[in-house]
């Protein structure tokens, strides 16, 4: 898994009916784009170091 800031964060429902919890990619501290990643939450706002799991998928937006 590869991400860069403003990419998307999905945590599947384990029902696959549905997203769970999703976020938006804020920092990537390694440059090559692997997690971990700083993601903010769209249901509080929070920001955390996020370690995706297999429930877990990264939306690409274009940049720039």
């Amino acid at each position: 898994m590869k991400a860069t800031v403003g990419d998307r964060i999905d945590i599947l429902r384990h029902d696959e009916h549905g997203v769970f919890r999703d976020g938006v990619v804020i920092e990537v501290p390694d440059p090559a784009g692997d997690p971990p990643y700083y993601v903010r939450w769209s249901d509080n706002g929070h920001v955390s170091l996020f370690f995706p799991g297999p429930d877990a998928r990264v939306t690409h937006y274009a940049h720039g």
